[in-house]
């Protein structure tokens, strides 16, 4: 049978599954519409029990051989995973944006590269996990990092190449296979990395992809009784599906999930930084989980701030992501652009006041303004429920307590963003944020080795550095009794 191929942005790109070495089509498909232009970009394989069960099926058989490979064995071939995904970075990132219409530039620069970093680097950090040992006055613990198994990873639609091999870096060098399961919004660029890590020697079965909608395909894995981990990104009402699946296996689960985070500034801030990185928050167009998305202010300083944040955001271009000058792209679906509105609407209805924006953009059907909310009090929908959407809210505090009063007033805890001059006070208040990232005079810096994952209902677990092998591996302690060998 013929390989299903599309062709996006001038690559093609096959649209069946990858299972076991090879493409698997399915009698169903579904479309996938470009956010960009509304184009039809492809007719993709629309996976359920059947093929997920191939795929874990193939996992598991894979699972052994891969293993056996150790960190040493596996760093090479995981080199050129990595080095495959470098090679091919224009062409990800060209059909990345047409697929999700995230900003081209970004993907370029930003997005693509740290997809191929994921990969290198925790090839590279599972060199250092064995040897570890614990010295106690009878016996020496000696630490060992087994691979788990078969891991089901599900993925986001807003980034989506870059947020997979976030999982897959660490599972695959901690001697996992895998089975991907791509946003059914976003699904391509996972495709074509299926293909990349074909080329750069993965053994067939050890990574696997099957695309279709979550509630067929992923309901399916992590309901499948041969699956050893589940790690998932996306909305918090979607984990408590999975968690519950997970529990009837007691098969470990990590979540990264929403977020509503606060954007704290201080008087004594570098007030003309803390406008831009305000404004920044609009990226991608505001479908970022960690965006600081609740603007809190020091009264003092509430008016001329607002004037810096009002001219930084008027560079804020809504446009076609392939050019260079836009800086806020499209919304990704008509359901997700309908559920924004929404949330904008009801806000006018509760009393909220638009600064700026507040409507569709004069440029497509997808495209909302960069919207800035007063007004807002904390019980309001708008200040505490996550929009994903470039949509911000703005308040004022008069004393640190009020501020991260205000700061921890929601279910989330994935991030914070903290301006502030003073090192004292801003170490004090980041300390009593709940979240797990704050920024403290910066936003989106990301060290691979750092952990990262959400508080409250923001998620369950940390991935990064030594975090993610935790969860990757069974973790074992022999225990040997000293002196009792010759």
């Amino acid at each position: 049978m013929a390989e299903n191929i599309a062709n996006v942005a001038g690559v093609d790109v096959s649209t069946d599954h990858w299972i076991d070495g090879r493409r698997v089509p399915s009698p169903r498909r579904f479309a996938d519409v470009s956010p960009v232009d509304g184009s039809h970009l492809a007719d993709v394989a629309a996976g359920g029990k059947a093929e997920v069960g191939q795929a874990v099926a193939a996992a598991r058989k894979a699972f052994p051989g891969w293993a056996a490979l150790g960190p040493k064995g596996r760093l090479p071939i995981l080199k050129r995973f990595a080095d495959g995904l470098k090679a091919r970075a224009a062409e990800l990132a060209a059909v990345e944006t047409m697929d999700n219409g995230s900003l081209l530039l970004g993907n370029v620069h930003r997005v693509i590269p740290r997809a191929a970093q994921n990969i290198e680097f925790f090839a590279d950090w599972a060199l250092t996990l064995d040897g570890h040992s614990i010295d106690s006055p009878e016996v020496v613990n000696h630490v060992k990092y087994d691979p788990a198994g078969v891991a089901a990873l599900i993925t986001p639609w807003n980034a989506p190449l870059m947020l997979t091999t976030w999982k897959v870096g660490p599972a695959l060098a901690a001697g996992n296979t895998v089975v991907v399961k791509p946003p059914e919004w976003a699904p391509l660029t996972c495709s074509l990395m299926a293909d990349i890590a074909h080329a750069a020697g993965v053994p067939a079965g050890v990574l696997n992809v099957v695309q279709g909608i979550g509630e067929e395909a992923g309901n399916a894995l992590v309901n499948h009784p041969d699956v050893d981990r589940i790690s998932f990104t996306g909305s918090t009402d979607t984990a408590k599906i999975i968690g519950q699946a997970a529990a009837r296996s007691i098969t470990p689960m990590s979540a990264e999930l929403g977020g509503k985070s606060p954007f704290i500034v201080c008087a004594d801030a570098d007030l003309d930084a803390a406008a831009q990185t305000v404004a920044a928050q609009y990226m991608n167009a505001g479908q970022v989980c960690l965006a600081g998305t609740r603007v809190m202010v020091e009264k003092s300083i509430e008016d001329g701030f607002l004037a810096k944040v009002r001219d930084a955001a008027s560079h804020m271009v809504v446009g076609d992501p392939r050019d260079k000058d836009t800086r806020v792209g499209p919304l990704i679906t008509k359901e997700h652009f309908d559920r924004v509105a929404g949330f904008v609407e009801r806000a006018k209805a509760d009393g909220a006041v638009p600064l700026w924006g507040g409507s569709r953009a004069n440029f497509g059907d997808l495209y909302f303004e960069p919207t800035l909310f007063a007004n807002v009090s904390p019980s309001l929908e708008i200040a505490q429920r996550e929009v994903f959407g470039p949509v911000l809210t703005w308040q004022s505090f008069t004393s640190d307590d009020e501020a991260i009063e205000l700061a921890n007033n929601t279910r989330y805890g994935l991030a914070a963003t903290l301006f502030s001059g003073n090192e004292t006070r801003a170490t004090k208040m980041a300390s009593q944020v709940v979240a797990g990232t704050v920024w403290v005079n910066c936003f989106f810096v990301r060290d691979l080795a750092a952990p990262f994952g959400g508080s409250r209902d923001s998620g369950i677990g940390r991935e990064g550095g030594a975090w993610s092998f935790d969860f990757y591996a069974d973790i074992k302690n022999i225990s040997v009794r000293k002196g009792s060998f010759a």
